[in-house]
């Protein structure tokens, strides 16, 4: 073995494998059910795959402009404005991305500087704070109200300081499956009034919100819009999240900074697949219907489940379902998760895991992107508990 002389000081020493990755690799060793990572088990469209052929076939294989191809970004574009008022210009305020964790990462890493703050809404997505402490800035955690799962603004308020860079938001929300409404965006709007805060706005799960809620895009609020940085997911979106395609919408002068580094990270994507994804939005049923689609699994899945032990939490987005278990158990949410994948072969992701710090709540997340057998699979499981 090569021994290396100089001790490497690791810049992420707290962050160690992503849970997604731990209990989907549990899953798989026990031949459990995995309802952990948050990618649906079904296929996605034949004619989105038959176009990707199409534009292979037609030679489309080499680099793509850094920033996506044009015909795509003017989808985006006509797509944005029809379901949200707001047109960004294709070519200076829109840019094709490798998924989502590389705007973001992208994001964070091209605003934010040594010793800058980012405010971070507990329980948050695992690849927020490890982009702030990579490029040297410091997270500033204000915890959501347990259960409801719901912003204290005037906590968000009193957090601000002259340090204060950005803040990061995300609705529908991973892992809970709450939304913000028009109230929220009203108070953001309010308490950054006057400073030069950066939104950075984690709207994936965007088509994917249920009871007839309107998701409340920052892009319908001009004067967030002008400060904000919005990221989305065509790997949600279409079934696809192996696909690792998104985009990010922002003003001119943001966008500016983002694609500097966006050169340097990844500095293009798949090109036969922009062109696919380009002609497949010109059918708005390709994505107006799937809260819809996701709705019809949720509602089937906690039918399944309303005789469990198992509490239900409201989702009112995303494609997951919190389940609380106290009726059940007392041990901690991770020892839990991962006695009911050996145990119970049924794999699902503890929330604490979504904390900076040690946290104990009684809450497993579950994703419902399955086919109606896995479901049922499941529930049988969780219904013997």
């Amino acid at each position: 073995m090569i021994h290396f002389p100089n001790a490497i000081t690791s810049k992420l020493p707290n962050v160690g494998t992503s849970i997604f990755s731990v209990m989907s690799q549990l899953a798989n060793e026990h031949n459990a059910i995995n309802l952990s990572q948050g990618f649906p088990d079904f296929q996605c469209a034949p004619e989105l795959i038959d176009l990707v052929t199409k534009h292979m076939g037609k030679g489309h294989n080499q680099y793509a402009p850094m920033q996506g191809v044009p015909e795509l970004r003017h989808a985006i574009s006509d797509k944005t404005h029809s379901l949200y008022g707001l047109r960004y210009d294709p070519d200076k305020e829109i840019n094709v991305t490798a998924g989502a964790t590389q705007a973001i990462y992208t994001a964070i890493s091209a605003l934010i500087k040594e010793g800058d703050e980012v405010i971070v809404l507990e329980p948050a997505y695992d690849s927020y704070v490890p982009g702030i402490l990579l490029a040297g800035g410091v997270p500033v955690y204000i915890e959501l109200t347990p259960n409801t799962y719901q912003i204290d603004w005037s906590i968000v308020k009193k957090k601000i300081s002259q340090r204060t860079k950005m803040i990061i938001i995300n609705t529908p929300h991973n892992p809970t499956g709450t939304t913000l409404n028009e109230k929220d965006m009203k108070m953001l709007e309010k308490t950054l009034s006057g400073t030069e805060i950066i939104v950075l706005s984690d709207e994936v799960y965007e088509h994917i919100i249920f009871d007839n809620i309107k998701h409340q895009s920052i892009a319908r609020y001009p004067k967030l819009a002008e400060r904000s940085i919005l990221v989305y997911s065509f790997g949600k979106t279409f079934h696809a999240t192996g696909w690792k395609m998104g985009y990010c919408l922002a003003p001119e002068n943001i966008m500016k900074e983002f694609r500097k580094a966006h050169q340097f990270i990844v500095y293009t994507c798949n090109t036969p697949i922009q062109y696919a994804i380009a002609e497949y939005l010109a059918n708005e049923d390709n994505y107006n219907n799937l809260g819809a689609f996701y709705q019809k699994k949720r509602d089937y899945f906690c039918e399944l489940i309303k005789n469990s032990r198992f509490t239900i939490l409201p989702a009112s987005g995303s494609y997951f379902q919190l389940l609380k278990y106290d009726n059940i158990t007392d041990e901690k949410d991770m020892d839990y998760a991962i006695r009911l994948t050996k145990d119970f072969k049924i794999a699902s992701v503890p929330v604490s895991a979504f904390y900076h710090k040690p946290i104990h709540n009684n809450i497993l997340r579950f994703c419902f992107a399955k086919e109606k057998e896995t479901l049922e699979k499941a529930a049988e499981k969780l219904c013997k508990i």
